[in-house]
């Protein structure tokens, strides 16, 4: 597959409402779309890197400088049989996974379009449907939040998670859970405790979470072993793994018992099926997170959370959840039964409305090779 153009396409899309979580207010969604034509063929990637640090230091920013400077320039022009060629031309560069991510997602796409496969296929998934569940910020009130997960039970939602910080959160687990006793229930602290706030977390143990994700900090894995050591609840770590070597010594020290897997977050699909394989081998479930991605990333995403270890439902919500108007036809709804069709057509497998996203775009740069 000989790599001919690839366009980059910073874009901003405003949120159906705001999403609040400890590390503040969220309005519209910033990301990078990726395009690689190739072969007759049209590639889509999304770049998840947002236009704050905050829950990682790449933000739009970095990602566009990397990405036009460093990873583009790699690969223009090569002919690869596989998108580890294409990984192996960049090797120099450190860090930036999210900037890695978007670019290898619109790789993946445009192989898989050439040999006529959809992206589940082409990264090994074996499911039709996934389950899905949906993230709720922090709300203000315990009536506000019960409203919420309500109207998203009534949606199909299988799993509801809520974003907790310190001084809202014990109240909110303890009202959703007398109210749905059955409820399946986790906690996403997105780093905003300390191991003095154990007891915190010990109470919760009361409440039977299916798990508590990353509530120490977001570097850290040797502090969430001690943690997990007295808790009955699973901890899943999310901001601390960046590869499949911190997945490996996160589960030899026990500071988690699931993995939260986000492409964006590992640098693409290649390290999320080598961090998911090993966790098959480990006994370890792992499921799959999300960065508030547009229709683009959402099918990438959908694709990996094929994969047969994804036991746990996955942040893979539908397009309305977070967008009046998805940039990709058909946008992704949930099912009644709390399920998401898995795309079989060649690639992402949805179609990607070019006057949808001109409308969202806010600058654009195309690279060509020059024969």
């Amino acid at each position: 597959m000989k790599i001919e153009r690839i366009e980059l396409r910073h874009i901003k899309m405003e949120l159906v409402s705001p999403f609040v979580t400890s590390m503040g207010t969220e309005y519209d969604e910033e990301h990078i779309i990726v395009s690689v034509d190739a072969e007759g063929v049209t590639g889509w990637g999304e770049c998840v890197a947002e236009g704050t640090p905050f829950y990682s230091y790449e933000t739009v920013q970095t990602a566009w400088h990397i990405l036009n400077d460093f990873l583009i320039p790699s690969v223009l022009g090569l002919d690869i049989e596989s998108v580890d060629e294409a990984i192996s031309s960049y090797t120099k560069v450190r860090g930036h996974m999210m900037a890695k991510a978007g670019l290898e997602a619109a790789l993946w796409d445009a192989l898989a379009k050439t040999k006529n496969l959809s992206l589940s296929k082409m990264l090994g998934g074996s499911r039709e449907k996934i389950e899905v569940g949906v993230s709720i910020g922090i709300q203000n009130s315990v009536p506000d939040l019960l409203k919420k997960v309500e109207n998203y039970l009534d949606e199909g939602y299988k799993r509801i998670k809520i974003k907790i910080s310190p001084g809202f959160d014990i109240q909110f687990v303890e009202a959703l859970r007398l109210e749905y006793p059955s409820l399946l229930l986790q906690v996403d602290a997105n780093s905003s405790y300390t191991l003095g706030h154990t007891e915190l977390f010990r109470k919760m143990d009361e409440f039977n979470l299916l798990l508590i994700e990353q509530p120490l900090g977001y570097d850290d894995i040797f502090e969430h072993a001690k943690l997990q050591k007295v808790l009955k609840t699973p901890i899943c770590l999310d901001e601390s793994i960046h590869s499949l070597d911190d997945t490996r010594a996160a589960i030899e020290l026990d500071s988690c018992r699931i993995i939260n897997i986000k492409p964006g977050r590992v640098g693409g699909f290649s390290e999320s099926k080598l961090i998911h394989d090993y966790c098959t081998l480990k006994n370890i479930p792992v499921w799959h997170g999300g960065m508030l991605e547009s229709g683009i990333g959402r099918a990438g995403n959908v694709a990996l959370a094929s994969l047969s270890n994804f036991v746990l439902p996955g942040d893979i919500s539908a397009s309305k959840r977070y967008y009046r108007e998805d940039i990709v036809e058909p946008e992704f709804v949930v099912n009644k039964d709390g399920t998401m069709d898995v795309p079989t057509k060649p690639g992402i497998g949805v179609e990607v409305n070019l006057k949808a996203l001109e409308k969202v775009t806010v600058k654009r740069i195309e690279h060509k090779f020059r024969h």
